[in-house]
């Protein structure tokens, strides 16, 4: 597929997707810290029922921070690439994104379907169905974005290196 080089829609598309994604969890995530619960008890079975401390610190506030570092790292991938190291290590963490979630996506999955712990699991077949009908899919699109965005960014040129 040939691109135009004046076209700057394209790098940016992916990477403003992968910060909307990025952000969307952030947002889910303080929901549920600041006490919603629509989607928790499917996502975090017994633990949204009673929501111990480490969890709502950790799995809530922790996790909906770290959606926020991924929606600034999102918003990065929208950007020119600048030259240099800090280009290299921009591309470099939308790689790194994009492998664990795709990995925690397809490993959740696999232990899902095929029980490979073999051991009996408080997850209820209603969880088991929303993990895997929803909330996994959105972890394998959220890494698919953060990949095509980081593929992207590789391709762009930095500020100062416009086409003669």
């Amino acid at each position: 597929m040939h691109e135009d080089p004046q076209d700057k829609t394209t790098p940016r598309r992916w990477g403003r997707i992968a910060c909307t994604w990025a952000v969307a969890f952030a947002v889910l995530h303080f929901y549920w810290a600041l006490g919603g619960s629509w989607g928790l008890s499917v996502s975090a079975g017994p633990l949204a029922e009673e929501r111990p401390g480490w969890f709502v610190v950790v799995g809530l506030w922790g996790v909906g921070m770290l959606c926020l570092v991924g929606g600034l790292l999102g918003w990065l991938l929208a950007r020119p690439r600048p030259h240099g190291l800090a280009g290299r290590a921009v591309k470099t963490l939308g790689w790194c994104v994009c492998a664990v979630l795709v990995v925690r996506g397809i490993a959740v999955e696999v232990l899902l379907l095929s029980d490979a712990t073999g051991q009996e699991t408080d997850v209820s077949p209603e969880q088991r169905l929303w993990t895997l009908a929803l909330w996994n899919p959105w972890f394998l699109v959220g890494g698919l974005v953060f990949g095509l965005a980081a593929r992207q960014f590789g391709r762009a040129s930095g500020p100062s290196s416009g086409a003669a």
